[in-house]
C-alpha cells in the first residue's frame, strides 16, 4: 500500500465534520451535577412539544410496523402528507435522513473537484463540511453589520467554477430571516443552484418554498428536527422542481435512506398539527420574553430572532462566562467573534423556567 497516499487522503478530511460541544454526561461528571439538573441549550432543540406526546406517537408506530420489512408505501405516504402541509406537489419533494444528508446529496450531484460553492459568514458549519467532502472550494461572504445579505458581494464572487449558493434563512446563528427581495435577486442572477436551508422556517412564519414554482435553480431544505421535535429521528426533506427531486431521491441517494420508524412518525406528527402549532406559538411568545429579559441583564446584549434560538453577547470574556455557566449546569453554544461582535453565544429558546434559570445565572455571573 502507498502509505503516503493513505496519509495524505486521511489528512484532507481531518478538519471536516461537525464540532460537538460539551454533553450533559460530561458536564455532570466534571462538576458533580446530576444530569437531570443540567440544561442543554446548545443545539436548538424543541422542548415545547411534551416528550410524553412524542413517546405516544412512537409507541403507536412501533405497534404498527414490521421491522423485518423494508419501507414500502410509507415514503410515498409521508411525501403526500408533506405536500399538503407545504402546498407543493408530492413529486417536488424528496426525503432524507435529516436535511444534512440531503445537503450532502446536493453537493455530490452538483459539485466536482475544483468547483466552487458560496455561502455567507457566519452561518451553519455543515455547508463547509459538505463542500469539502467533494474536494471543492467554499467562498464565505460576510453578512452586513445588520446581518442582512450583501447580494452584490455574493454575485461578485461568482466565477465559471461557481455551482452552489448555500443560505440559511432564518440564519444560524444570527437568527434573522433574509429579505425576500434579496433572495429573488439572487435567484435571478446567480449562475448556479441556490439552496435555502429553512430548518427554522416554522418559527418565522414565512417560507420561500412557493418560489420553486418559478425558479428551477432553487432547492429548499426543511426538517422535522426543530418545530416538530423529532431531532433524534433524523428526518428531513427538500422541495424543488420535479426533475431535481427525482434525481436526488432516485439516482443520488442510497436505497431506503430513511428508516421505517422515522417515516411513520413523520406521518403521525403531521396528523397532530394542533400539537405542533401550539408548541410554535408558545415558543414564539417565550422567545420575545427571553430576548427582553436578556437585554435587561447588565453586560448582556441579545439580538432579535426568527428562529428557536437567540444570539447574545457578553461584556465579560466568552470563556469565563461559558465556564461559569457550565459550573451551574447550563450548556449554551460558544460562537466567539461574529463579524465585529465579541464574546458571542447562542442559546436555545427553552421553556420559561429554563429561560429564567439562564437569566438568573447570567445576572450572578455579571454581578461577580
Amino acid at each position: 500500500m502507498n502509505k503516503r497516499w493513505l496519509k495524505e487522503t486521511l489528512k484532507a478530511f481531518e478538519n471536516c465534520g461537525y464540532t460537538f460541544g460539551d454533553t450533559v454526561k460530561s458536564v455532570g461528571q466534571r462538576f458533580g451535577i446530576s444530569q437531570k439538573q443540567i440544561l442543554k441549550l446548545d443545539s436548538n432543540e424543541n422542548f415545547f412539544i411534551p416528550k410524553e406526546n412524542l413517546q405516544k406517537i412512537l409507541f403507536e408506530v412501533v405497534r404498527e410496523i414490521d421491522p423485518r420489512i423494508y419501507p414500502q408505501e410509507e415514503e410515498q405516504e409521508l411525501r403526500e402528507r408533506i405536500s399538503a402541509y407545504v402546498k407543493s406537489p408530492r413529486e417536488c419533494i424528496a426525503l432524507g435522513n435529516g436535511s444534512d444528508e440531503i445537503m450532502e446529496r446536493i453537493t455530490r450531484t452538483f459539485l466536482r473537484e475544483g468547483d466552487q460553492a458560496i455561502t455567507v459568514q457566519p452561518t451553519f458549519s455543515m455547508y463547509k463540511h459538505a463542500v469539502k467532502l467533494q474536494r471543492a472550494e467554499l467562498i464565505e461572504v460576510p453578512l452586513r453589520e445588520d446581518f442582512s445579505l450583501d447580494t452584490e458581494a455574493i454575485l461578485s464572487k461568482t466565477t465559471r467554477r461557481t455551482k452552489i449558493l448555500f443560505l440559511c434563512s432564518p440564519n444560524n446563528p444570527t437568527g434573522n430571516q433574509f429579505a425576500l427581495e434579496d433572495i429573488k435577486n439572487l435567484l435571478e442572477n446567480f449562475p448556479g443552484i441556490i439552496v435555502i436551508d429553512e430548518a427554522y422556517a416554522e418559527f418565522a412564519r414565512s417560507s420561500v418554498a412557493s418560489l420553486c414554482e418559478d425558479f428551477d435553480n432553487l432547492i429548499v431544505l426543511r426538517t422535522f428536527s426543530k418545530a416538530f421535535g423529532l431531532a433524534g429521528l433524523r428526518l428531513g426533506y427538500c422541495i424543488s422542481n420535479e426533475r431535481v427531486t427525482t434525481i436526488l431521491a432516485r439516482n443520488v441517494g442510497l436505497p431506503y435512506p430513511v428508516n421505517l420508524i422515522a417515516l411513520k412518525s413523520g406521518v403521525k406528527i403531521l396528523e397532530n398539527m394542533e400539537l405542533v402549532e401550539d408548541a410554535i406559538q408558545r415558543l414564539i411568545k417565550e422567545r420575545t420574553r427571553l430576548i427582553e429579559e436578556l437585554n435587561k441583564v447588565t453586560g448582556v446584549k441579545a439580538f432579535d430572532s426568527k428562529a428557536n434560538f437567540v444570539m447574545f453577547t457578553t461584556e465579560k470574556s466568552m470563556e469565563k462566562v461559558y465556564q461559569a455557566l457550565l459550573r451551574r449546569g447550563i450548556i449554551v453554544k460558544k460562537l466567539g467573534e461574529i463579524l465585529k461582535l465579541k464574546n458571542c453565544f447562542r442559546t436555545t429558546v427553552g421553556l420559561p423556567e429554563m429561560g429564567d434559570r439562564l437569566i438568573d445565572v447570567l445576572k450572578a455571573i455579571n454581578a461577580g
